[in-house]
């Protein structure tokens, strides 16, 4: 028997992500029959390459390892498929894509004898399928057989055509299998999920596919394992009719922090795409109420269809503009800044217990990415992952299309070390760029918009020859095509951040403003229209407030008068 040892959790094998971000959007509900998903990975402390996983045949009884998080006590073997997929990040060359959002669950339902963590599982399940229905069913064929071993985890499973939401947790140690359940989200709709349990009651079946073993119902809309009601009932979880069965309140209940550092983020996705005041509607849920309002639709027709461009914008999000707004109150400092260095949870001089908002765009991401895929077009070129390392509200998307056949050098592993700066790393030259806008963010941010805009602006014009050249090319001239178009793309953005950054250093010198024009200092001596260097304001709210905490110490007395402190 062959044994081929096979690392399938590569991309970001060192991450515990439970503060992720996903946003899907049905085909009817994009504006050119795109089904789109998105992924923000956050963590401190971890850089997210870009992984790629070539297809390939493999001979009759080949097994490989899994390599998951952290040490394993013992090697465990999987039997191998006779065929495998590429896979570029999380999307093969099907353009089936799967992401990830943690909400942890019940913790005694955890199988640390399971063979799969959930990324193991995606990038398994990516090599194994051409559609999001069989992706599902391939992980609950891969779990009965052989564990889970995460806590609760959501899926978002799109393909080209549709698009589903997965909800997946194990059954406790010494347990094989998981309880789980699969709804798609209509192609009219969009929905989110950020770190909590979402689905609650659901269409239900009289009996289970037998050749399937898990129940299907809603004319196939809806998928369950087996015994995702009877499995609550014996652990107690739920005592009632099968009905009124939640799988949220049955296995992910909320909390205060459940709603506001995860159904927030959903709240202020979906006020983007709908009536704000309808969606205000739920605030007093995302203060911590329950008593009239105990959830958010679990999707929504959004009232205009939905961009990529669109989608990236939602990826950045930081309340602007809504009730939790971070820019808008003295916590956002002097540069109206909506990034904070507490952790979500802390304690005032007082003893007072407080939290801080915790938004869709943060500085912890080690990657972001936009997922689109397009039935109308040849897969190699209608899937494609825009990508880039670090916080989405820093980085421009780079287009990926899922028919490369090798990463861009500054998406590599081995030029992204955590412990050593390299100008050829794209992790650090958003890093290097974004730690320089962080701390004086409303004065820096527009020129760090305008590189961003300036290069997706780009991005998204070239893609309609990119598409029109490769419909006329073959297989492997497309994928040499498409291979040297990213690596140009990346290139760009590597070059641009480098300019950007530099730009940065010389305009904000010494806490001034330097003019600028297209990315460039404006130059000149002193003289007739010379422009001298301008000293930034600080935000108005952070004026003010500095005003009430000193009293008189800094009012200029009128004149001819002397004010006391």
């Amino acid at each position: 028997m062959k044994r081929l040892i096979l690392t399938v959790a590569a991309a970001f094998a060192t991450v515990a992500s439970f503060a992720c971000t996903n946003l899907i959007v049905g085909k009817k509900a994009s504006v050119d029959g795109s089904v789109i998903c998105t992924y923000n990975c956050d963590g401190f402390g971890f850089a997210s390459p870009l992984s790629y996983s070539a297809p390939g045949r493999h001979a009759e009884g080949e097994l490989i390892q899994l390599r998951g998080w952290g040490p394993s006590t013992e090697k465990r073997f999987i039997k191998q498929v006779p065929y495998t997929f590429g896979v570029v990040g999380l999307m093969n060359e099907n353009q089936v894509s799967i992401v990830e959002t943690t909400w942890g669950g019940r913790n005694e339902l955890r199988n640390p004898e399971g063979y799969f963590d959930y990324f193991t599982l995606m990038g398994i399940v990516l090599q194994r399928v051409t559609t999001a229905r069989e992706a599902i069913a391939c992980i609950h064929e891969l779990v009965q057989e052989y564990g889970y071993s995460s806590t609760g985890e959501s899926f978002a499973v799109c393909d080209k055509d549709e698009a589903w939401i997965m909800e997946i947790i194990g059954k406790g140690k010494g347990n094989k299998g998981a309880i789980w359940i699969a709804m798609r989200v209509p192609d009219d709709c969009i929905c989110a999920y950020a770190n909590s349990s979402r689905i609650q009651k659901f269409p239900q079946a009289k009996k289970v596919d037998k050749k399937l073993g898990f129940y299907v119902a809603d004319g196939g809309n809806c998928m369950y394992s087996a015994d995702a009601i009877s499995f609550a009932k014996e652990q107690g979880y739920y005592d009632g009719p099968d009905a009124d069965f939640s799988f949220r309140e049955a296995y992910g209940p909320m909390d205060f922090g459940t709603i506001r550092y995860c159904e927030a983020r959903v709240w202020s996705f979906y006020r983007h795409h709908t009536d704000p005041a309808e969606m205000d509607k739920y605030l007093p849920y995302i203060d911590g109420d329950m008593s009239q309002i105990d959830h958010l639709p679990l999707w929504i027709k959004p009232d205009k269809p939905v961009s990529v461009r669109d989608i990236m914008e939602d990826m950045r999000d930081h309340y602007e503009g809504t009730a939790l707004d971070m820019t808008a109150d003295i916590s956002a400092g002097p540069w109206a800044s909506p990034y904070r260095n507490q952790p979500v949870n802390y304690t005032s001089s007082d003893g007072t217990e407080m939290f801080r908002e915790r938004p869709i765009g943060c500085q912890q991401s080690g990657m972001t990415m936009v997922c689109q895929m397009r039935s109308w077009l040849p897969d190699a070129v209608g899937g494609v992952t825009y990508f880039n390392m670090d916080d989405a509200s820093m980085v421009a998307y780079v287009p990926a299309y899922c028919g490369i056949n090798r990463i861009p050098d500054p998406f590599r592993r081995e030029n992204n070390s955590m412990n050593e700066f390299s100008t050829e790393s794209a992790f650090w030259m958003n890093n290097f760029v974004a730690n320089m806008v962080y701390p004086r963010y409303s004065a820096m941010i527009g020129d760090l918009k305008e590189a961003q805009k300036e290069l997706e602006d780009f991005y998204a014009k070239d893609q309609e020859e990119v598409e029109k050249r490769v419909a006329e090319m073959t297989p492997s001239d497309r994928t040499e095509y498409l291979t040297a178009k990213t690596i140009s793309y990346t290139d760009m953005m590597m070059k641009r951040w480098d300019k950007l950054a530099k730009l940065l250093i010389v305009k904000y010198n010494d806490q001034s403003i330097r003019p600028s024009q297209n990315g460039e200092i404006v130059a000149g001596r002193p003289g007739p229209g010379f422009q001298r260097p301008k000293t930034p304001e600080y935000s108005p709210v952070f004026v003010d407030a500095v005003k009430t905490a000193t009293g008189n110490r800094y009012v200029k007395p009128q004149e001819g008068k002397i004010h006391e402190r």
